[in-house]
């Protein structure tokens, strides 16, 4: 911006306003950076790194309505509505004193916000139904991998059954009404806070962000298939992702099979990993390969190898740093536009920035 503006200081509002003039005619220059890249030889797509983290949204938590709020709020203004229209039934044909209230304009300020209500309800609802439909996807396809076990063992398997999907809203479920794209996330540390979840795959090698995208959901499960949409659409001069690294949020078998489907060699962890192994575990032998493994089996086979352990080490020194450099290095931590489409071009406007850093790094 300094440069574009000759070395002159624009103020705060005159960049914001900039940024969301231009969101659009500057998310082009994200590919044709990483084009420029590949022409200085610098850069060439392989292995990559997916990984997101939870970008606070502008707007506070303290301003969004829970669905049991809503709910309680809401019999509390129509019974205050009654009560004014009693009251004012009361008072008809009676003189006004001084200290009689405007009882109209009072109506008039609860049926607004009993409106509000009213929408924000209608909001949580429709998460609540699109929630429960994945769900209700995810809780079928448990109970039919689970009777496909117990009809392979013989036996039924012992355990808690999976839990059958509730369609309609829980009591925390909430609407914003600063930015109603956001959503309540827990963040690192311990804590919610109304945010976005971030995401980006980053190259290994040259560290450089091939893929961003924002979202709305907490988890990271959702998030393979826009991310894999995304490097799909990358020149083919690029080259072409050979493996894929992620941690457990990302592990599913719908994942796995949808990464192998690209052609992409999938290493994502199912659980959480320990940091600190025994002896015998750092000297145990790879394991033998299964026999006929399917795709889920045969990627927790090469996750216990030296070459997998190695691909997936990898990831640590790659996406964490990046996010690491624009929260710490960069100093952004915080939206400053609102709704999704406006915060999905401003952190395009941000991996662009980052990945110009980054070249200038390369270059040299």
């Amino acid at each position: 911006m300094l440069y574009i503006s000759g070395g002159s200081h624009p103020d705060h509002s005159s960049i914001n306003g900039s940024c969301q003039r231009f969101l659009d005619q500057l998310k082009p220059l994200f590919v044709q950076i990483l084009s420029y890249a590949c022409r200085l030889g610098v850069f060439k797509l392989g292995d990559i790194s997916l990984d997101g983290t939870k970008m606070e949204a502008n707007a506070s938590k303290h301003k969004a309505l829970s669905w049991e709020y809503a709910n309680r709020l809401e019999a509390q203004l129509r019974s205050e509505v009654e009560a004014l229209l009693a009251k004012a039934a009361a008072a008809e044909g009676k003189g006004k004193s001084e200290k009689d209230i405007d009882i109209p304009d009072e109506i008039q300020r609860r049926q607004v916000r009993l409106a509000r209500i009213v929408e924000a309800k209608a909001e949580i609802k429709a998460r609540a139904k699109a929630r429960y439909e994945q769900e209700q996807a995810e809780y079928e396809a448990k109970l039919k991998a689970r009777a496909a076990k117990e009809e392979a063992q013989g036996r039924k398997l012992g355990g808690r059954k999976p839990k059958a999907p509730e369609s309609t809203p829980k009591a925390s479920d909430q609407v914003n009404f600063t930015d109603e794209d956001s959503r309540i996330m827990p963040v690192s540390g311990g804590g919610f806070e109304q945010a976005y979840n971030a995401q980006a795959s980053v190259d290994m090698e040259a560290m450089l962000i091939v893929g961003a995208h924002v979202s709305q959901h907490p988890n990271d499960k959702q998030e393979v298939e826009p991310a894999l949409a995304q490097l799909h659409g990358l020149p083919e001069e690029l080259g072409r992702v050979n493996r894929a690294a992620s941690d457990s949020g990302y592990f599913s078998e719908k994942n796995i099979k949808l990464l192998e489907e690209h052609g992409i060699e999938p290493y994502i962890v199912a659980g959480r990993q320990s940091h600190n192994l025994t002896l015998e575990e750092r000297l145990a032998p790879e394991p033998e390969p299964p026999q006929h493994p399917d795709a889920v089996s045969a990627m927790m086979h090469r996750l216990k190898t030296e070459a997998g352990k190695a691909i997936y080490a990898q990831r640590k020194s790659t996406v964490e740093p990046v996010f690491g450099i624009i929260k710490e290095v960069m100093g952004f931590r915080r939206f400053m536009l609102r709704g999704l489409t406006a915060v999905s071009g401003e952190w395009t406007l941000v991996c662009i920035a980052f990945n110009l850093k980054r070249l200038c790094t390369l270059r040299a």
